[in-house]
């Protein structure tokens, strides 16, 4: 699976829309759009990042 479809069903599980994600994390709103939308690939370094930080704050909605 590529990183972006990655990167949206991560951000889908924590119920924030892409504003909210990317104002969280400090990522521009356009890159994150990018991402997801595959016009860019996101490092999968990040990715990893990303995942490990919301598992350790609890910000997935069950």
């Amino acid at each position: 699976m590529e990183t972006g479809k990655q990167l949206l069903e991560i951000r889908l599980k924590t119920g924030m829309n892409r504003k909210e994600f990317a104002e969280y994390f400090e990522i521009p709103y356009r890159t994150v759009q990018d991402w997801e939308l595959g016009n860019r690939e996101m490092p999968k370094y990040l990715l990893r990042l990303i995942a490990y930080k919301i598992e350790m704050e609890k910000l997935t909605k069950e």
